[in-house]
């Protein structure tokens, strides 16, 4: 768990600057990580198909669901990283770790249609609880604790969601060593997008470290040309 807060730590230092804790952008533009929060968790949720003008067919993007919850994470963590180290970040995450009644199916059914509300409980919640204007130690363990009910209702684990935030964590490192922000960075790499070819990688190696990524990411974008 600590890995994952020092590593968020080091990247808001490389790409927002050293005044991120104080709620501002090495340029001036101001921080709002629960307003990223709920914009994530919108865009989660439209991985349901929730919107009735559009499909009758209903239906669930699980993996991009899982996806959707590690980008929450880095905002999340990133939140909590203003009032707290690491270390005590990382006590409060483990404390607080919960499950949840409602689980997501792994296969959408026409009887699933009927409970889709009760299925995006979890989430907006999550939303409701990032809109409050609070930032006290109780509020932090609430948070936190209604993150991993959403967490445990996606149906991921604890090693999973690990896994995909080292590769999220580690291609967004990548991409801010390789030229990102100055549009430098090559996305497509041999005919594949880079987060295709860090899939492919972390599909083959599941335990595979951060350092150890960073280097096969880098033996790849050698070869693009």
């Amino acid at each position: 768990m600590v890995e994952m807060f020092r590593l968020q730590e080091r990247l808001n230092d490389d790409t927002n600057g050293p005044k991120w804790r104080d709620g501002v952008t090495k340029q001036g533009k101001v921080i709002n990580w629960k307003r990223c929060i709920v914009m994530e968790t919108a865009e989660l949720i439209d991985s349901f198909s929730w919107k009735h003008w559009k499909s009758i067919a209903g239906g669930i993007d699980l993996e991009n669901i899982k996806i959707e919850m590690v980008d929450i994470w880095h905002f999340v963590m990133s939140y909590l990283l203003r009032f707290h180290s690491s270390e005590e970040a990382s006590k409060m995450a483990l404390s607080t770790m919960k499950t949840s009644s409602i689980k997501l199916p792994k296969e959408w059914s026409e009887a699933d249609n009927a409970r889709l509300e009760t299925l995006l409980e979890p989430f907006e919640t999550l939303m409701a609880l990032a809109l409050v204007k609070s930032d006290d130690e109780l509020y932090h363990e609430e948070l936190l604790e209604q993150f991993w009910e959403c967490v445990d209702a996606v149906g991921m684990s604890f090693d999973e969601l690990y896994r995909l935030y080292i590769g999220k964590n580690a291609l967004n490192q990548f991409r801010q060593q390789h030229g990102y922000k100055e549009g430098t960075y090559k996305k497509v790499w041999n005919g594949q997008e880079d987060n295709v070819v860090l899939q492919e990688i972390l599909n083959n190696h599941s335990d595979i470290t951060y350092e150890k990524l960073l280097g096969m990411l880098e033996d790849v974008y050698v070869t693009v040309e």
